[in-house]
Order: C-alpha cells, then sequence, then structure tokens
C-alpha cells in the first residue's frame, strides 16, 4: 500500500463514485516500441491485469476519449493493426463505440471486458496532440495500489531543530505527518536513507545526512522508499510500529533530516557548501525557464551545447538533472519543447537513468537521434527550497496580480519598513528579476512611470535607488543598489519603479549559417547611398565623400527566428513608428541590432550601424499561419516557429568598411541589444564571426551564436559566452 493512498482520501472517494455508479475502474496507459510519449498502443488496466483493445469499430471519437482521459487536449489519429507492436495478455475491450463525450473509455460502448474474438495484430493505438490539458492531475488508481486505507495524512513538514530555527533554507529538522489534525514524528526504526532522499528532494534539495534526535509522539506507520520517489506520498508504506505507553517507538528515536543545500542556496556562513559545490565548467544547464529550477535541458558533447530528445523522458532523468544542478528531485518532466525550442544539435535521446548518476551524461541513451527535431526538445521542472523570496517583495495598484508598483521591504531605522524602488535605469533586466522572484515568470514590460497604479501610500518612501541587474540574480536586492543611501533625483511617487509580468515570452536566435553563407564585398557609388547617408548607415568619412567615390559595404542577410513560446512584439505602439524611405515602410523599433566590425583585443574598427527593422514573418514552420506583415501599416512583430529575414540586397542591411585596414577581425551582429522587448533567454542574440579581410576580398567563417560552445571554444570570442554587453 502507498502511502499516496493514505494521503488522499478524495482519491478513494473518487474509487468509491466510479464503482458504485456501475462504471467498471479502469487505468490506461500508451505503451509500444518506436513511439514518442503522446503516441503508442492503448492498454487497460482491469480487474487486476493489464490489456489491450482491439481496432474493430474504434474510431477518433475513441482516440478523443481516450487522450483526455490520459491528460492530453485532444486525439491526432489512431492506428490499427497493431502499429506499435503486440500486446501481451488479455484483449480487454472489443467493437469499442464512444460518441466523443465520455469521461472514460469505460463508459463508452463494447462487447464487455474480456469479451473478444480478435488476436493482438489487431491491437489498436492512438496519436494524442502533445499539449496537455491545463491543470490536469493523473488519479493513481488500483494499478499500482492492493487495499484502500481510509487513514488520511494531511500533510508533511521538516520542523526545525533549536540550532537551525532561524536559517533560511531550513535544512535540518524533524520529519513530522499531520494525522488527524496533530503533527506526529515518525519513528527511525527501518528508516532508510532512501527515505531520507526523498524527503529531501521533495524540498529542494540535491543530497541527505545523516541525524538523529530523541522525541515522544510518534505516527503508528514506518514508510519505505526506493530514493527515486518524487514525493513522499509515492512511497510504499511499511508495517505498522508498534508503540510502546506514551506512543515513544522501541528505540525511543524520531526520524530527522538533515539536507544539503545546493549551491545558490547554501548559507553564506558556511564554507563547506563552497568547497563541495566547485565552480567547474557545467556538462548540463537549463535554458529558457521563467522560474528557477526549471528549463530545457542541455547538454555538452565534444564543447558544442545541444537538446535532449523527449523519446522515453521521464521523471527519474528528470530527477537526476534536478540534482545534478543543485535543485531536489523533479515536479515535472516536460516533453514537446514546452520551455521552448534549442538550436544545435540533439545530442541524447530515449534516456534511461537508474535516477542515482550524478549526471545526466552517466544515464544510458540512443546517440543515434534520428527523427528528432528540437520540437521535442526535453525540459524538466525542479524542487527549490522554501526560500520566502516572495515574502521580502510585492506588486501594488495593478489590475490584476501580474502588474503593479514594485514595493520592498526594508530596514530602517531598526524596524523593516515597506517603500518603492527609484526608477532610474530601471529596465528589462531589474523587472526579469522582481517577476521571478515573486513566481510570477517573465517580465513583460517595466515602467518608469506608475502614477496610474495607486499603491499603499504608506509605502511612497523610496527605499531603494540605484538598481542594476545582469538578469540573473535570485532576488532584486542581489542585485547593484546604493544600499543605505538612497539617491532619486526624480524622486518615488509617480516616478516608482513598476512591472507586468508573463507566464511565456519570445526568444529570438539569428541563424548563424545564413549570416556565414551570405557575407561578400560590394563597392557601391556614393550617389547610389544617398537614401542610406540619411538615415546614417554609413560611416562618418562618407560625409565628406565625394558622390562620384565608392563605398566598400560587408553586405549579409539576418534571418531572425521566434524559438520562443510567444510572439515577439514591439514595445512601441503604431503611433510612434518611424517611416523610412529607404525600405519603404515603417519601423518599430529604432534600435533592432547592432552590427559591428571588432578587431582581436575587443576594439571597434568599423563604426557600428545600429540598424532598425520593420519586424514581419517571411516564412513559418509548416503548420503555422503568418501574422505579421509590414506592407499596409500592418501589425508588426514575429509569430512563434517563424522567422524574419533581412535579405543581403537591402539597404543598410551591412557594415561600412571603407576605412578597414587588411587584418583579421570578428564580425558581431546582436539582436534587440537594448532589451527593449523581454526574452526568455538574451544569451543567444548574440552572433560572432572571425573574419579575415585582405583588402580586396573577405573570408567569414566559424560563426557562433552567444552561449553554444563550451568555455574553452570561447577564449577566440571574448563575450560570446556570457553575452556582458553594456545596455545602458
Amino acid at each position: 500500500m502507498r502511502l499516496s493512498e493514505i494521503m488522499d482520501r478524495t482519491v478513494s472517494h473518487h474509487k468509491l463514485l466510479s464503482s458504485n455508479s456501475g462504471t467498471p475502474v479502469i487505468q490506461l496507459r500508451l505503451a509500444g516500441e518506436n513511439r514518442k510519449h503522446h503516441e503508442g498502443r492503448v492498454e487497460v488496466f482491469y480487474n487486476g491485469v493489464w490489456g489491450t483493445v482491439c481496432d474493430d469499430d474504434f474510431s477518433i471519437y475513441a482516440a478523443q476519449v481516450v487522450c483526455r482521459e490520459l491528460g492530453f487536449v485532444d486525439a491526432e489519429s489512431w492506428s490499427p493493426s497493431a502499429k506499435y507492436g503486440r500486446g501481451e495478455g488479455q484483449i480487454w475491450l472489443d467493437n469499442v463505440y464512444c460518441a466523443g463525450g465520455e469521461k472514460s473509455l469505460a463508459q463508452c460502448g463494447s462487447n464487455g471486458f474480456g469479451v473478444s474474438d480478435c488476436k493482438h495484430s489487431e491491437d489498436v493505438g492512438v496519436v494524442c496532440n502533445q499539449k496537455r490539458i491545463a491543470g490536469f492531475k493523473f488519479i493513481r488508481n488500483q494499478a499500482n495500489s492492493e487495499e484502500v486505507d481510509e487513514r488520511a495524512v494531511e500533510d508533511v513538514r521538516i520542523r526545525a531543530t533549536y540550532a537551525h530555527r532561524k536559517r533560511v533554507p531550513i535544512t535540518e529538522g524533524f520529519l513530522e505527518v499531520k494525522d488527524g489534525g496533530k503533527w506526529r514524528q515518525i519513528c527511525n526504526e527501518e528508516w532508510t536513507e532512501m527515505n531520507s532522499r526523498v524527503i529531501c528532494g521533495m524540498y529542494g534539495f540535491p543530497g541527505e545526512k545523516r541525524f538523529n534526535r530523541r522525541k515522544k509522539n510518534y505516527w503508528g506507520f514506518s514508510v519505505n522508499c526506493t530514493g527515486n520517489e518524487a514525493n513522499l506520498a509515492t512511497c510504499k508504506l511499511g508495517r505498522a510500529i508498534e508503540l510502546k505507553g506514551n506512543s515513544t517507538c522501541g528505540k525511543g528515536m524520531p526520524v530527522v533530516v538533515s539536507c544539503v543545500p545546493g549551491r545558490a542556496f547554501a548559507p553564506s556562513v558556511s564554507t563547506g557548501f563552497r568547497k563541495a559545490y566547485r565552480l567547474e565548467q557545467p556538462l548540463v544547464r537549463l535554458r529558457g525557464g521563467a522560474m528557477i529550477g526549471e528549463g530545457r535541458v542541455e547538454v555538452l558533447k565534444n564543447g558544442v551545447w545541444g537538446t535532449v530528445c523527449d523519446d522515453n523522458w521521464n521523471i527519474r532523468a528528470a530527477t537526476v538533472v534536478c540534482r545534478e544542478l543543485g535543485f531536489g528531485s523533479a515536479k515535472e518532466a516536460l516533453t514537446g519543447a514546452r520551455l521552448g525550442q534549442g538550436i544545435g544539435p540533439v545530442h541524447m535521446n530515449e534516456v534511461e537513468c537508474s535516477g542515482f548518476e550524478k549526471s545526466l551524461t552517466e544515464c544510458h541513451f540512443n546517440r543515434d537521434s534520428l527523427g528528432c527535431s528540437h520540437e521535442e526538445d526535453a525540459a524538466v521542472r525542479c524542487n527549490i527550497p522554501a526560500m520566502g523570496f516572495h515574502n521580502r517583495l510585492r506588486l501594488n495598484g495593478g489590475r490584476n496580480p501580474y502588474e503593479g508598483r514594485v514595493e520592498v521591504l526594508a530596514e530602517r531605522n531598526g524596524s523593516l519598513v515597506w517603500g518603492t524602488v527609484c526608477s532610474d535605469s530601471w529596465g528589462t533586466m531589474e523587472a526579469m528579476v522582481v517577476c521571478r522572484q515573486l513566481g510570477l515568470g517573465f517580465a513583460s514590460h517595466a515602467f518608469q512611470e506608475t502614477w496610474y497604479w495607486q499603491g499603499d501610500s504608506s509605502a511612497d518612501a523610496v527605499v531603494m535607488s540605484g538598481v542594476r541587474c545582469s538578469g540573473t540574480e535570485l532576488t532584486l536586492d542581489q542585485c547593484l543598489h546604493h544600499g543605505k543611501y538612497v539617491h532619486c533625483p526624480r524622486g518615488g511617487g509617480r516616478f516608482a519603479a513598476g512591472v507586468s509580468c508573463t507566464q511565456t515570452a519570445p526568444d529570438l536566435v539569428l541563424s548563424a549559417q545564413v549570416v556565414e553563407q551570405t557575407t561578400y564585398l560590394e563597392d557601391r557609388p556614393m550617389y547610389a547611398l544617398q537614401c542610406a547617408h540619411e538615415e546614417n548607415c554609413l560611416s562618418s568619412s562618407a560625409n565628406k565623400a565625394d558622390a562620384s567615390s565608392y563605398r566598400r559595404l560587408l553586405r549579409f542577410s539576418s534571418q531572425i527566428h521566434n524559438n520562443g513560446q510567444s510572439d515577439f512584439r514591439p514595445r512601441a505602439a503604431p503611433h510612434s513608428w518611424v517611416w523610412h524611405e529607404c525600405h519603404r515602410h515603417y519601423h518599430s523599433m529604432e534600435v533592432f541590432t547592432h552590427y559591428d566590425l571588432i578587431s582581436l583585443n575587443g576594439t571597434k574598427v568599423a563604426e557600428g550601424h545600429k540598424a532598425s527593422f520593420c519586424l514581419e514573418d517571411t516564412h513559418c514552420d509548416d503548420g503555422i499561419q503568418k501574422r505579421y506583415e509590414c506592407a499596409n501599416f500592418g501589425a508588426q512583430g514575429i509569430t512563434v516557429g517563424c522567422w524574419d529575414t533581412y535579405r543581403h540586397d537591402i539597404d543598410c542591411q551591412w557594415i561600412d568598411i571603407t576605412d578597414v585596414k587588411p587584418g583579421d577581425y570578428i564580425f558581431q551582429v546582436v539582436i534587440n541589444p537594448n532589451y527593449e522587448v523581454a526574452e526568455s533567454d538574451y544569451t543567444n542574440n548574440i552572433l560572432k564571426c572571425r573574419s579575415r579581410y585582405d583588402g580586396q576580398r573577405i573570408w567569414t567563417y566559424n560563426c557562433r551564436i552567444g552561449g553554444s560552445v563550451s568555455s574553452e571554444a570561447e577564449e577566440t570570442f571574448p563575450g560570446l559566452l556570457t553575452n556582458q554587453l553594456s545596455h545602458r
């Protein structure tokens, strides 16, 4: 019997209702060979045995019922004749007829359970839509249980020991379960390290230590975990513990769990943790996640970062990733590029982990990722420690919980008071940290005026100024700021900082291949560059150039993909867009890209060109509709799964290198350089190529996207790994 069956009366209640209504209680799963997570042979658990479904009379309506019962929004298709391999044992259902609205396959018409004249060569399979039903929770029923106990345990907690009561996070304490409204400790009789491993993982810690203390008032059961469970609720219930006299267990010792926090959450007073988590080149990282401890899984192989295909991706592999990165066990193993698509190669496929590996790279996997695309990139959401970050910051006055004036808790004259943040230098990076700290996702906008949001009048005073964030901080007070000596010339009030947050964000990535393949030189006469000259697309020396002279232009094409989870939209409203005579359309962003030629020591040798763009969907992936076009003052943006192409033969799509001497250089393109629009990942907004110019010809090679290669490979590309650009 599992703790989850004890901990949740509603599950038992659900089963009883199903049984009493006359509908048999079943459980479904997808199984078979050569399949994705959202497709497979339909198998039914009934009467304690797994069996299959015959394809006779099966329809898309039946497939819809199956997929929805499994938590997918819909079915895409179904397949007869054992496409996913032949099952074994019982064929539970035959001649299944569904109208499409049934809550369970058991409610559909059929010959009855076990009544069939089929063979396993007729086993039916389905392909479900990869999108999950929002808030869907899979209810474990009798497929994993032997009996139902009406005893209910309401909650589990770690109650800090006296020495740790003021520490954040709480890493050590008595393990207590809530039973009948009372908190009770667990006797350490038969308690194992695997049990502690599960508890620590639940609370966001990657490791555990041994610890014991004496106490009274025990819970009357032992627990038996394998160590791979994501929650204590999924561990098996051990035997009942004989409680003597005053409810003490035989050894008189309660379970005390002592966890090891990851490096990011380690107490600053402990140097031991710094030694335990040395800063080395990681082999695994997370990208594109809105919250701490979530993101697309990327692995380093041969100096190049790549993604993991979601075939067979499960909670066990996800937990290995989470613990490796200093978080607890995994809350979710996400498939279908749920946290955005990566770039580069797909390094791992069909990953199989025992759950105890130190790194994902130690797990078994198929090196052949044939058939995998970035639409199948795997991702994780990890348990993280309760740090109380959200208690030190709040949004006030907004129309909804995702927006408002930023108010922080600060110490003034020996007491804690709420106050506002000065909006001088306030931008998207600072807003990103606020939204992450509050668990509200990504920043949508950063506001330097908030007069339209009526915050708490007692919190009008400015208590924080000079805030500058890199975007990676966990809390706003980790960013650079003035400390106790506030300096805010404009004052607070209407100029207090504000934010709006969103659960999804775009992610723009420049195609390195297109840039590398389209660079060339053109000598163009000044009389043909009049329009471009007026728009400052040429070096300053062109101001004194004769109309019959020539300018040497390094031309190239830009192909900018949106790999994120929401459309990239300009911040400026249409009424403020600027008409560009050269391109004959409106530009919605004054500075969308920077084009530069840089010496190997980092000095600009060609005067940088700040290009403005009209943003539109030039092409889209199959099945995606274009939404944005520049013509006729149309809406501007880049749809998810689409890309905007600025061809090499368009005016201003160049760098003027007329005054550049022959030599070796770095050719650099930066998208959204001022972070004007929020994205889920800014590290991939920079592209650098090696360039060799001999005075007549130019060679462009080895183009790299920021963060796409290891730190060792970055040495010839300063700033490429971290994308540490000045954004003010």
